[in-house]
């Protein structure tokens, strides 16, 4: 029951934080200097002009009424039309999430295929012979270069790159899924490999401080005298310790990835939510930037409330001391 008591605390935490993320958006799109009449009528245009523009789209009216008008809509699902293509926002937004979608899912599954075993495996020779030699200061300069190298830089050059020179793989030429799954993941593999390297060195540093952490714990010990295999250490009493870290940091890295899908479409010209809010700013598009935002928001909240539900599952421990706490 406490459990379950922690757990509904965090589902309202994270409704109350969406409200807090909506006003913050709503804020800094009309915040933005140069409004969307200036940059759809231009410089030149009479007061006239820019009083039937604010009236049709309802700019004439308080912000606390366009506010409410537009979170009660987005609510039901419903992100008004966009004040440039005129087409509406959740159309436009549900034909291109599967490609921000496939990139992001692309990019993490490589962070926990990769990423995980790279740290269990680093964690495990680190108290072996040769645990300070140059494969671990190479592990750990390699680590640390993936977490500081932009995606715009590491994009860039693979864009120059694979378009300069014929090396098997294509930059740009798009293809949904469904209609080419080869040439689909033809046109991905390079933008989903560009985005996993943070998270792949990111998931390898946190598993590896997290395992180095469980090692230590007289369970192990335990199992180890016992006989038990290593890979039944590893799988039976390391990976379920370890893992509640590195699913939160997974969590928080999903977020960045949503963020960092927006260079990486840019860059490599895919049809996703990120590009289209990219040129939304520019336009002023104010409902397409505020849907935008607010979808990546509400995907990282309820990735965050579930998250804490399977760590609460996995250890129950940290749910009833929190609860504890707060009572």
């Amino acid at each position: 029951m406490r459990l379950f008591t922690w757990w509904l605390r965090r589902a309202l935490s994270g409704a109350g934080t969406l409200v807090g993320v909506s006003i913050l958006i709503f804020i800094a799109v009309r915040a933005m200097p140069g409004g969307f009449a200036e940059t759809i009528l231009g410089p030149f245009a009479t007061e006239e002009q820019r009083a039937e523009l604010a009236e049709r789209y309802g700019l004439d009216q308080s912000v606390l009424v366009q506010y409410w008008n537009w979170f009660t809509a987005a609510l039901s699902g419903d992100f008004g039309t966009s004040m440039v293509s005129q087409q509406p926002v959740g159309a436009e937004l549900a034909s291109r999430f599967p490609v921000t979608a496939q990139l992001t899912v692309m990019a993490i599954l490589a962070a926990a295929f990769i990423g995980v075993p790279l740290g269990v495996l680093a964690a495990v020779r680190a108290g072996g012979p040769g645990a300070g030699g140059r494969g671990a200061v190479v592990g750990r300069l390699a680590g640390g270069l993936g977490v500081s190298l932009p995606e715009f830089v590491l994009g860039s050059i693979v864009v120059y790159l694979f378009s300069r020179y014929a090396l098997g793989l294509s930059v740009g030429g798009y293809v949904p899924l469904g209609d080419d799954p080869v040439g689909n993941l033809r046109a991905m593999l390079l933008p989903a490999a560009v985005l996993s390297v943070f998270a792949i060195s990111a998931t390898a540093r946190t598993t590896r401080d997290a395992v180095l952490n469980v090692l230590v714990e007289p369970y192990v010990t335990a199992a180890v005298a016992r006989g038990e295999t290593p890979w039944a250490v590893i799988r039976q009493h390391i990976l379920r310790n370890a893992a509640p870290p590195v699913l939160v940091l997974l969590t928080t890295v999903s977020a960045y990835l949503l963020g960092g899908a927006i260079i990486v479409e840019y860059l490599f010209n895919l049809p996703g939510v990120g590009s289209y809010v990219v040129h939304a700013v520019g336009r002023r598009d104010y409902a397409v930037v505020q849907a935008g935002v607010l979808l990546a928001a509400a995907l990282f909240i309820v990735l965050n409330v579930v998250v804490d539900l399977v760590v609460g599952l996995i250890d129950p421990r940290l749910g009833v001391t929190t609860a504890g706490r707060r009572t």
